[in-house]
């Protein structure tokens, strides 16, 4: 079983950054791809950007590519999402995610949140205009 704790959320300024962080409680074979996700009430849950963190390849979703950063410390076993120029529309609760390198194979697969088996709990971020 793979715990994951996601931390880092607020409240910010629109124009502001965010870094979120996401720290498992093991990286096993069943785990090393890590995606990042964000959902309002009542919303489909969006995915976002997503890390295989054994080759440190990533995927971003195009709703957010250029705004948004991911890096990594395997050692740590933390993966870092970094959102610029935030705006209000970017309010949502973040969850990070993580499954087998399989679900990290292609773009689509990784930003599908269905593919996932692992959640945290989430961490949410609100910009003001």
């Amino acid at each position: 079983q793979v715990q994951l704790a996601e931390s880092g959320g607020g409240s910010v300024q629109a124009g502001g950054s965010l870094t979120l962080s996401c720290t498992a409680s093991k990286y096993t074979a069943s785990s090393p791809c890590i995606g990042w996700f964000r959902q309002l009430p009542g919303k489909e849950r969006e995915g976002l950007a997503a890390i295989y963190t054994t080759a440190n390849r990533t995927y971003f979703a195009d709703s957010v590519k250029g705004r948004v950063t991911l890096s990594q410390d395997r050692t740590k076993r933390i993966v870092w999402l970094q959102i610029n120029s935030l705006k209000p529309e970017d309010t949502s609760m973040y969850y990070c995610a993580a499954d087998g390198a399989a679900t990290c194979s292609t773009s689509d697969r990784s930003l599908t949140p269905t593919r996932y088996k692992y959640w945290g709990h989430g961490t949410q971020v609100t910009v003001s205009s």
